[in-house]
């Protein structure tokens, strides 16, 4: 019981910012205005992270932990490819350990095969530098994780305003106890289960009312489902998250998951009345340069 409470009230603090996934875009940004002292030690790190537009001219490296940490090195995913767009390009989260975006290009070229859709629409991975996000996410700090929608490419270029303002495709019912079976397909399902068997991926969070799906659906081949954890929020896209690459000595990976497939009392867990309806938290204070790793204060003044 006491394991989900802890877990109830993470999800209520998490909430709000996975509700930002789908919000629209802008055709005009505007930057940031200067900050009055940006050497304050009381001031929010993503206020700086959030204002650096391009990497650091740095060895490629993930520094810290996935919620703590930055990216240095960093490189982008070109904005259009054969079989991916990125989405929402007025929030510049582009960006990730080149680690991530060579999975992402192999993995989108293989969709064609693997479900049959023309390719991968691309949401936020990280910010040039990673670092804590102005909104959003707790995560995608280290340039490890990036959110896939669960909506095929078309087959066309989409203009820039679709890709501000269309919105993913929610695959889940509205009482969020299961998938929707008029949106849900096999596609869905082959698609996740190639991501998962990925060598380079750690987890992929789900919804839980899709771990449910994958469960029913996954048949004899079941060793990729320990790896898809349910999260709530990720109705309308699944989130890949790499294991830190090898010789990135401050990156810091999560242990393992538990063994087994998840699929018994671990997820029943997630429907009960306590965890579909949490009740409001209090928001955690933002995080300062002082508790991100100290490397993250190179990798933000670096050219």
């Amino acid at each position: 019981m006491n394991a989900i409470r802890s877990l109830t009230m993470v999800l209520a603090l998490l909430a709000g910012s996975s509700a930002l996934a789908q919000d629209k875009g802008t055709l005009k940004p505007k930057p940031l205005p200067p900050l009055a002292n940006p050497n304050d030690p009381k001031l929010a790190a993503k206020e700086l992270f959030g204002r650096r537009d391009k990497p650091a001219s740095l060895q490629a490296r993930a520094i810290g932990s996935y919620a703590r940490g930055c990216v240095a090195g960093a490189e982008a995913i070109p904005v259009d490819g054969e079989t991916w767009q990125v989405m929402r390009l007025s929030r510049n989260r582009n960006w990730g350990h080149p680690r991530l975006i060579a999975l992402l290009q192999r993995l989108s070229a293989r969709v064609p095969e693997i479900n049959g859709w023309p390719g991968l629409l691309v949401g936020d991975i990280s910010q040039p530098r990673g670092g804590p996000m102005l909104t959003g996410h707790a995560s995608h700090q280290i340039g490890l994780d990036a959110d896939v929608w669960l909506t095929p490419m078309p087959d066309r270029r989409l203009s820039r305003a679709e890709r501000e303002e269309m919105s993913a495709t929610n695959v889940v019912r509205s009482d969020w106890r299961d998938v929707d079976p008029k949106i849900w397909t096999p596609q869905h399902t082959a698609l996740i289960r190639a991501a998962a068997k990925e060598k380079d991926v750690a987890r992929i969070f789900v919804n839980p009312a899709i771990k449910k799906a994958l469960c029913r659906e996954a048949g004899e081949d079941r060793g990729w489902l320990t790896k898809v954890r349910p999260m709530f929020g990720h109705n309308y896209h699944f989130h890949i998250r790499l294991a830190c690459p090898a010789g990135d000595a401050g990156c810091a990976d999560q242990a393992p998951p538990p063994g087994g497939d998840g699929c018994g009392a671990e997820l029943a867990q997630w429907f009960t009345p306590q965890m579909l309806h949490p009740k409001p938290g209090k928001p955690r204070p933002p995080l300062t340069m002082a508790q991100l790793p100290n490397e993250c204060s190179r990798v933000l003044m670096a050219p």
